[in-house]
């Protein structure tokens, strides 16, 4: 018995030295949204995070890399100011995802199935690194041998994995990768063992386990099962069941990073404050002021309802997450109170961290009380201090300073042409974007000057068209043309 607590102590102290990672990912498009809703690479606190990845650029079918919107990124200077966060904290480390749900499948699966292509990606990815300036590459494919990859996905990304840790460990660059949460998505997409192996650390994207393309109402990410989880697939969709799933199938628990969502996913229900899980609905619930769609709404637009009032606000004891209701929404999210509850168990399970989607839907302004109260919750539980620098960036979004190298071998972006000065009327009638109308992968940027606009023409990637939802270049599925 003695050694037997002995064994525990010794344990749960390395548990808790083991969870010291925060990875915070950045949505580049939030630089559009209105109002309080805007959030640029400068408005990001260079202290919350201990690694911070932005998001996302995309793969082409030759293995390069694409910029998505060169207009951010190049010209105003996105990327350079991202990785200039670096000045500020000499500790912090900066990654660059690519994929993402818009990337799907396809393209990924072609590059790893080919040997030459393959090497020519690991190779562009690290020159990506180089140019810009990052510490490593994160890999979001959604997912391997899923929405239109092959079965072969599964060995050949473990194949490209091994490849990109060989010459990453030569440069000094980390490779990590943002993956499905439950068992059943896990077994069909990767070898756990060789992630394990190959991967600095994996982001488990620990959320989405319930939203609008469900029959019935569920929680965003509970960390545990309710009472009306009933079924084996039931049972799988929360964070408890996710981290286990990926441990006893060959993760090592100091290599899984937890993630937690800084939004919630929500439905229109018919007396919604009467309804409980399991219950039906007719969609997602009413789109949020910033983040603009249906069904899922960034917890500082959350907070913001509860400090309007009206909005009633319900802990669920046995999922550990609150959930709000107002006539017929009805929104599963979380709260300091879930957050704190989700770093405490990654310390338990002996976890390297935890991971957030993202950070602009933080309350980044402390419009609701404290700064970024979610990011300072993991913080605080993780024992570190309290930052509360908040958005004191720029927020146009630009720089004094916009000088960049680029790689034009490996790296597509979009094409800007000079600037032309219009009269009011012609194609620019307000600020902002629009899309051309006989071509949609043309699109343009119109700024008044006076009584005046400047007019910047800009040119999507081959393929792509420009998403007037998003304002960036998007997949023509994607987008409404």
């Amino acid at each position: 018995m003695w050694k037997g607590f002995v064994l525990l102590t010794i344990l749960s102290i390395l548990a808790v030295n083991a969870t010291d990672k925060i990875v915070c990912y950045h949505g580049s498009w939030s630089h559009y949204r209105p109002g309080d809703g805007k959030f640029s690479v400068t408005d990001i606190d260079p202290y919350l995070c201990t690694h911070i990845i932005y998001g996302f650029v995309g793969i082409n079918w030759d293995g390069s890399i694409r910029i998505m919107d060169s207009w951010l990124e190049i010209d105003l200077a996105a990327l350079k100011n991202f990785n200039a966060l670096k000045a500020k904290n000499p500790s912090l480390k900066t990654l660059v995802a690519i994929g993402g749900w818009n990337e799907g499948s396809t393209t990924f699966s072609a590059v790893a199935s080919s040997p030459a292509l393959r090497t020519a990606f690991v190779n562009n990815a690290a020159s990506f690194l180089q140019t810009h300036g990052f510490d490593g590459f994160d890999l979001d494919w959604e997912y391997p041998a899923q929405r239109g990859g092959a079965a072969t996905d599964k060995e050949n990304f473990s194949r490209m994995l091994a490849e990109f840790r060989e010459l990453f460990d030569k440069r000094g660059y980390l490779i990590t990768a943002a993956v499905a949460a439950t068992g059943t998505s896990a077994d069909l997409s990767y070898d756990i063992p060789q992630l394990n192996k190959y991967l600095h650390f994996i982001n488990v994207m620990t959320y989405d386990l319930h939203g609008a393309w469900d029959a019935t109402i569920g929680h965003n990410a509970p960390l545990y099962a309710s009472s009306v989880d009933i079924t084996e697939t039931q049972q799988q969709l929360n964070v408890d069941a996710c981290i286990k799933a990926w441990i006893s199938r060959g993760a090592t628990p100091s290599n899984l990073i937890l993630g937690v969502g800084a939004y919630g996913r929500g439905f229109a229900v018919t007396n919604a404050c009467s309804n409980k899980l399991g219950a039906a609905h007719s969609g997602g619930c009413t789109a949020g002021p910033y983040t603009r769609e249906a069904g899922i709404l960034g917890y500082n637009e959350i907070c913001e309802k509860l400090l309007a009032g009206g909005w009633t606000e319900t802990w669920d004891d046995k999922q550990k997450v609150p959930y709000i209701c107002n006539g017929n929404q009805w929104i599963g999210y979380d709260n300091p109170k879930s957050i704190a509850i989700k770093t405490e168990y990654a310390k338990s399970m002996g976890l390297g961290g935890v991971m957030v989607w993202s950070l602009e839907t933080d309350d980044f302004k402390g419009k609701c009380g404290q700064v970024n109260p979610l990011l300072n919750t993991i913080r605080s539980t993780l024992s570190l201090p309290i930052t509360d620098e908040g958005s004191t960036g720029d927020n146009s979004g630009g720089s004094s300073d916009t000088t960049i190298t680029t790689t034009t071998t490996t790296t597509t972006t979009t094409t800007t042409s000079a600037p032309v000065v219009v009269v009011p009327g012609s194609i620019c009638t307000k600020e902002g974007y629009v899309r051309d109308a006989t071509n949609c992968g043309i699109f343009y940027q119109c700024v008044l000057t006076g009584s005046s606009y400047t007019q910047y023409s800009f040119i999507c990637p081959s393929g792509l068209y420009f998403d007037t939802t998003e304002n960036v270049c998007n997949y023509p599925a994607a987008v409404a043309c």
